[in-house]
Protein backbone atom coordinates (compact mmCIF):
# COMPACT_ATOMS: atom_id res chain seq x y z
CA UNK A 1 0.00 0.00 0.00
CA UNK A 2 2.49 2.72 -1.27
CA UNK A 3 -0.24 5.61 -0.86
CA UNK A 4 -0.26 4.88 2.67
CA UNK A 5 3.61 4.98 3.13
CA UNK A 6 4.97 7.28 5.78
CA UNK A 7 1.36 7.94 7.38
CA UNK A 8 2.53 10.04 10.69
CA UNK A 9 0.68 7.79 13.79
CA UNK A 10 -3.57 8.13 13.61
CA UNK A 11 -6.35 6.22 14.67
CA UNK A 12 -6.02 3.50 11.97
CA UNK A 13 -2.29 3.46 12.44
CA UNK A 14 -1.07 4.02 16.45
CA UNK A 15 2.40 4.35 15.13
CA UNK A 16 2.29 5.12 11.73
CA UNK A 17 3.59 3.47 8.59
CA UNK A 18 6.95 2.76 6.90
CA UNK A 19 8.21 3.13 3.68
CA UNK A 20 5.87 0.05 1.98
CA UNK A 21 2.56 1.74 4.07
CA UNK A 22 3.17 -1.66 6.08
CA UNK A 23 1.37 -0.85 9.88
CA UNK A 24 4.75 -0.17 12.30
CA UNK A 25 2.56 -0.95 15.01
CA UNK A 26 2.64 -4.71 14.28
CA UNK A 27 6.34 -4.14 12.75
CA UNK A 28 7.27 -2.96 16.54
CA UNK A 29 4.72 -5.72 18.41
CA UNK A 30 6.71 -8.65 15.64
CA UNK A 31 10.34 -7.30 16.40
CA UNK A 32 9.13 -7.67 19.90
CA UNK A 33 8.37 -11.02 19.77
CA UNK A 34 11.68 -11.95 17.97
CA UNK A 35 14.14 -9.48 20.35
CA UNK A 36 12.98 -11.47 23.24
CA UNK A 37 12.98 -14.70 21.63
CA UNK A 38 16.42 -14.07 20.73
CA UNK A 39 17.29 -12.82 24.05
CA UNK A 40 15.82 -15.84 26.60
CA UNK A 41 16.67 -18.57 23.86
CA UNK A 42 20.42 -17.57 23.89
CA UNK A 43 20.66 -16.52 27.73
CA UNK A 44 19.18 -20.34 28.41
CA UNK A 45 21.85 -21.82 26.39
CA UNK A 46 24.77 -19.75 27.66
CA UNK A 47 23.81 -20.37 31.19
CA UNK A 48 23.29 -23.74 31.46
CA UNK A 49 26.44 -24.69 28.81
CA UNK A 50 28.06 -22.56 31.89
CA UNK A 51 26.94 -24.16 34.85
CA UNK A 52 27.90 -27.36 33.54
CA UNK A 53 31.15 -26.47 31.97
CA UNK A 54 31.99 -24.25 35.19
CA UNK A 55 30.61 -27.07 37.17
CA UNK A 56 32.93 -29.66 36.20
CA UNK A 57 35.90 -27.50 36.12
CA UNK A 58 35.30 -26.40 39.84
CA UNK A 59 34.29 -29.99 40.79
CA UNK A 60 37.03 -32.08 39.71
CA UNK A 61 39.58 -28.95 40.45
CA UNK A 62 43.45 -29.89 39.88
CA UNK A 63 44.64 -30.33 36.14
CA UNK A 64 41.51 -30.47 34.90
CA UNK A 65 40.26 -27.43 36.43
CA UNK A 66 43.68 -25.65 34.93
CA UNK A 67 43.58 -26.88 31.51
CA UNK A 68 39.33 -25.74 31.55
CA UNK A 69 40.53 -22.51 32.61
CA UNK A 70 43.24 -21.95 30.24
CA UNK A 71 40.50 -22.22 27.47
CA UNK A 72 38.74 -20.03 28.92
CA UNK A 73 41.24 -17.58 28.84
CA UNK A 74 41.93 -18.60 25.20
CA UNK A 75 38.49 -17.60 23.89
CA UNK A 76 38.58 -14.38 25.97
CA UNK A 77 41.57 -12.84 24.48
CA UNK A 78 39.87 -12.61 21.33
CA UNK A 79 36.84 -9.74 21.35
CA UNK A 80 33.72 -11.11 21.05
CA UNK A 81 32.18 -8.72 18.28
CA UNK A 82 35.30 -10.20 15.98
CA UNK A 83 33.57 -13.69 16.33
CA UNK A 84 30.33 -12.85 16.00
CA UNK A 85 30.90 -10.81 12.78
CA UNK A 86 33.39 -13.43 11.58
CA UNK A 87 30.45 -16.46 12.01
CA UNK A 88 27.86 -13.89 11.05
CA UNK A 89 29.67 -13.27 7.83
CA UNK A 90 30.49 -16.83 6.74
CA UNK A 91 27.57 -18.33 8.12
CA UNK A 92 23.78 -18.32 6.54
CA UNK A 93 22.16 -15.27 7.98
CA UNK A 94 19.13 -15.61 10.15
CA UNK A 95 17.86 -15.87 13.94
CA UNK A 96 19.69 -19.61 14.40
CA UNK A 97 22.53 -18.16 12.92
CA UNK A 98 22.53 -15.21 15.55
CA UNK A 99 21.46 -17.09 18.15
CA UNK A 100 24.41 -19.53 18.02
CA UNK A 101 27.08 -16.75 17.08
CA UNK A 102 26.18 -15.49 20.35
CA UNK A 103 26.25 -18.46 22.29
CA UNK A 104 29.70 -19.19 21.46
CA UNK A 105 31.12 -16.02 22.75
CA UNK A 106 29.17 -15.59 25.73
CA UNK A 107 29.30 -18.86 27.72
CA UNK A 108 32.66 -18.05 29.73
CA UNK A 109 31.38 -15.58 32.22
CA UNK A 110 28.51 -18.22 33.55
CA UNK A 111 31.30 -20.59 33.60
CA UNK A 112 33.58 -18.90 35.56
CA UNK A 113 30.58 -17.82 38.31
CA UNK A 114 30.22 -21.22 38.96
CA UNK A 115 33.45 -22.49 39.01
CA UNK A 116 34.09 -19.46 41.73
CA UNK A 117 30.96 -20.81 43.47
CA UNK A 118 31.93 -24.71 43.50
CA UNK A 119 35.50 -24.47 44.55
CA UNK A 120 34.12 -23.00 47.56
CA UNK A 121 30.91 -25.20 48.16
CA UNK A 122 32.39 -28.11 47.53
CA UNK A 123 34.39 -28.15 50.92
CA UNK A 124 31.31 -28.38 53.07
CA UNK A 125 30.33 -30.54 54.88
CA UNK A 126 27.22 -32.18 53.22
CA UNK A 127 29.62 -32.80 50.13
CA UNK A 128 32.10 -34.50 51.96
CA UNK A 129 29.44 -37.02 53.57
CA UNK A 130 27.87 -37.50 50.29
CA UNK A 131 31.70 -38.39 48.73
CA UNK A 132 31.85 -40.45 52.04
CA UNK A 133 28.22 -42.75 50.95
CA UNK A 134 29.56 -43.35 47.88
CA UNK A 135 27.88 -40.61 45.76
CA UNK A 136 28.74 -40.40 41.50
CA UNK A 137 30.45 -36.95 41.02
CA UNK A 138 27.41 -36.53 38.38
CA UNK A 139 24.84 -37.06 41.47
CA UNK A 140 26.98 -34.66 44.12
CA UNK A 141 27.05 -31.48 41.22
CA UNK A 142 23.60 -31.64 40.06
CA UNK A 143 22.26 -32.50 43.76
CA UNK A 144 24.21 -30.46 46.15
CA UNK A 145 26.56 -28.32 44.50
CA UNK A 146 24.39 -26.49 41.45
CA UNK A 147 21.69 -25.75 43.75
CA UNK A 148 23.59 -24.09 46.58
CA UNK A 149 25.02 -22.03 44.00
CA UNK A 150 21.68 -20.84 42.28
CA UNK A 151 21.43 -17.18 43.40
CA UNK A 152 24.58 -15.73 41.31
CA UNK A 153 23.55 -18.30 38.32
CA UNK A 154 19.89 -16.55 38.17
CA UNK A 155 21.38 -13.06 38.61
CA UNK A 156 23.37 -13.68 36.08
CA UNK A 157 20.86 -15.42 33.61
CA UNK A 158 18.50 -11.90 34.05
CA UNK A 159 21.48 -9.74 33.11
CA UNK A 160 22.54 -11.71 30.57
CA UNK A 161 18.51 -11.48 28.61
CA UNK A 162 18.69 -7.47 28.17
CA UNK A 163 22.50 -7.57 27.12
CA UNK A 164 21.48 -10.16 24.54
CA UNK A 165 18.62 -7.85 23.30
CA UNK A 166 20.89 -5.14 22.73
CA UNK A 167 23.92 -7.02 20.99
CA UNK A 168 20.93 -8.60 18.61
CA UNK A 169 19.89 -5.08 18.32
CA UNK A 170 23.28 -4.04 17.39
CA UNK A 171 23.98 -6.35 14.73
CA UNK A 172 20.73 -6.16 12.72
CA UNK A 173 21.03 -2.30 12.83
CA UNK A 174 24.61 -2.92 10.74
CA UNK A 175 22.47 -5.77 8.72
CA UNK A 176 24.67 -8.60 10.25
CA UNK A 177 21.71 -10.13 12.62
CA UNK A 178 17.59 -10.59 11.71
CA UNK A 179 17.22 -9.22 7.64
CA UNK A 180 14.23 -7.60 6.24
CA UNK A 181 11.72 -8.14 5.58
CA UNK A 182 12.09 -9.94 9.10
CA UNK A 183 11.54 -7.20 11.96
CA UNK A 184 13.80 -6.82 14.82
CA UNK A 185 13.93 -3.56 16.91
CA UNK A 186 17.37 -3.42 15.70
CA UNK A 187 16.52 -3.14 11.74
CA UNK A 188 13.53 -1.16 12.53
CA UNK A 189 15.88 1.33 14.23
CA UNK A 190 18.36 1.11 10.96
CA UNK A 191 15.57 1.87 8.72
CA UNK A 192 13.96 4.48 11.06
CA UNK A 193 17.95 6.40 10.81
CA UNK A 194 17.58 6.81 7.51
CA UNK A 195 14.06 8.44 7.25
CA UNK A 196 14.44 10.31 10.89
CA UNK A 197 14.85 13.74 9.34
CA UNK A 198 11.37 13.77 7.23
CA UNK A 199 9.87 10.73 9.50
CA UNK A 200 10.99 10.45 12.76
CA UNK A 201 8.27 8.27 14.08
CA UNK A 202 9.92 5.59 12.18
CA UNK A 203 12.93 5.88 14.80
CA UNK A 204 11.37 6.88 17.84
CA UNK A 205 8.91 3.79 18.06
CA UNK A 206 11.79 1.45 17.84
CA UNK A 207 13.83 3.00 20.17
CA UNK A 208 11.36 3.43 22.56
CA UNK A 209 11.00 -0.53 22.95
CA UNK A 210 14.55 -1.01 22.88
Amino acid sequence: HLKEAFLAPNGTYWFGTDELGRDLFARVIRGTRISLFIGITASLITTAFGVVYGGISGYFGGSVDDAMMRFIDVISTVPDMIILILLLVVLEPGVPTLILAMCLTSWTGIARIVRGQLLTIKEQDYVLVARTQGASARRIITKHLIPNALGPIIVRLTMAIPAFIFEEAFLSFINLGVQIPEASWGNLGQSGVQQFVQHPHLLLFPAFFL
